[in-house]
């Protein structure tokens, strides 16, 4: 278990996955992440008032070397970047899909000295867009191990190379639309 798994101990619920993977000293998680909890009371655990779900994440050692999630928004982005905090590096590759994104955009932003690949979520689920963002073939991945299934992920997402349009975080922001509920949507 590296130190960044360690500090995201409670944040890190209804794991799919959550374990080490097949490549040495990295480890992953699939699931959801808690970015904003209610004040305890007597130290009873709550359930999260803000969380990002669909999350694929990897990190070595203390360093997140991959991130994937949906958002309902992306103002949520401030709280992913308090959550994850120093795991966070200009190295890895992060993509957040935020609901209230135009569906015609996608772009880059960066914040704090962190890349972060913006896209829209329509219907589809954070899986089966990262893995056609990354030109994988989910008939590939189908027998694999769930290990083996987040190394292939992160793998490829280490050698993308996407070139998306990059604006100011403020821009973004100021473009994003109203939250959309989703109804019927995958988790």
């Amino acid at each position: 278990m590296t130190q960044l798994f360690t500090a995201l101990a409670g944040k890190l619920l209804s794991p799919t996955f959550n374990g080490p993977t097949g490549k040495s000293n990295r480890f992953g998680f699939r699931g959801e992440l808690g970015l904003k909890f209610p004040e305890s009371m007597a130290g009873e655990a709550r359930p999260p008032l803000v969380k990002a779900d669909q999350v694929i994440l990897a990190a070595e050692g203390d360093k997140l070397v991959f991130f994937a999630a949906h958002v309902d928004s992306l103002a949520e982005l401030d709280l992913i970047m308090d959550t994850l905090g120093d795991g966070l590096n200009s190295e890895g590759k992060y993509f957040l899909f935020a609901g209230n994104v135009d569906f015609s955009k996608k772009y880059k932003v960066e914040v704090k000295g962190i890349p972060w690949h913006v896209l829209p979520l329509d219907e589809a689920t954070v899986w089966n867009e990262t893995l056609d963002l990354l030109y994988l073939e989910r008939s590939d991945l189908k027998r694999l191990s769930p290990e083996a299934k987040v190394d292939a992920v992160v793998d490829a997402a280490l050698a993308y190379n996407g070139k998306l349009p990059e604006i100011p975080y403020s821009q973004a922001l100021a473009e994003m639309g109203p939250v959309k509920v989703a109804e019927n949507r995958p988790v």
